[in-house]
């Protein structure tokens, strides 16, 4: 297991804060096993950081400055060895933030990186409930030889908790995955009866989570035309501001404890991707760590 410096997440503008004092902690992975189509997801939570550095600090729904909370940015994780022990040594690496009560956002790599995390967070918090943002369910047996490759992930954590799994945006289903989604543990909300005119699915999706939440976001799950730099885009995916509605509306009502953003696909010369993966993080920050104005 390799660790390297990188950028804090927000950069010089943002106050270093040490482990010890932080709230947030952000965990970048930097793995990519096996890819399905597109490459390079390996070096996505670099592209994020890197374009952190360009955000505002104040955001201008809450107008709250998530510049001042107090973020820690955890050196590089690179996974060593095959995909098992990967999925291993970041568990071990999130369950040192999330059992410290620390709010942890990891980003990743490939959506393998959520594995462990997940794991790890089920484990501190017994009754945990899973938000997974996606096009693809991830319930897979194996693919490309691997059990832990980013299109098994829910199969893995299925396997190893009984945590309740709500997914959304989902808009693309394998053969071997179609009997599994009748299991009672998942309540799916296709990408396709999500009204763009009609929020009363947030209240939905809120309803069908307990009170303490994980949340995964595949960044795939938003359109192409919103981040069209991931491994495996799909069309007809969540708008920016139908998933920053999602991110609020869980925050208000349940209580977020970690985190990850992964698949973000680096098209060299276009920086759309990256920045717009850094504002949803800063969302993360602001509606599930902190509360907006009208709620505090």
């Amino acid at each position: 297991m390799i660790h390297r410096n990188v950028t804090n997440f927000g950069g010089d503008e943002v106050q270093p804060v040490d482990f010890e004092n932080a709230d947030i902690v952000v965990l970048p992975v930097c793995y990519e096993s096996a890819p399905s189509y597109g490459t390079g997801s390996g070096m996505g939570a670099y592209h994020v950081l890197e374009a952190s550095v360009q955000l505002e600090r104040i955001d201008e729904e809450t107008l709250l400055d998530w510049g001042s909370f107090k973020i820690h940015t955890l050196p590089v994780l690179i996974p060593e060895g095959k995909p098992k022990e990967a999925v291993k040594q970041i568990k071990t690496a999130a369950e040192s933030v999330i059992r410290r009560g620390k709010y942890l956002l990891c980003i990743g790599g490939d959506h393998a990186v959520s594995i462990g995390p997940i794991l790890a967070a089920c484990e501190a918090h017994p009754g945990l409930g899973v938000l997974q943002i996606d096009a693809h369910l991830d319930l897979r047996d194996r693919w490309n030889s691997s059990p832990y490759n980013h299109a098994c992930v829910m199969r893995r954590v299925t396997e190893a908790t009984d945590a309740p799994i709500v997914q959304v945006g989902i808009r693309a289903i394998c053969r071997e995955e179609l009997g599994l989604i009748q299991d009672k543990r998942f309540t799916t909300f296709y990408a396709h009866g999500i009204d763009p005119l009609n929020n009363s699915w947030l209240e939905r999706v809120v309803e069908a989570l307990p009170e303490k939440v994980y949340m995964t976001i595949d960044l795939d799950g938003l359109d192409p035309s919103v981040v069209p730099g991931t491994g495996t885009p799909e069309p007809g995916g969540l708008s920016y501001r139908q998933l920053v509605d999602l991110i609020r509306a869980v925050g208000r009502k349940r209580r977020v404890i970690a985190a990850d953003i992964t698949e973000l696909v680096k098209i060299k010369g276009f920086q759309v991707s990256e920045y717009t993966a850094a504002r949803i993080a800063t969302k993360l920050f602001v509606y599930h760590f902190n509360k907006p104005l009208e709620n505090r």
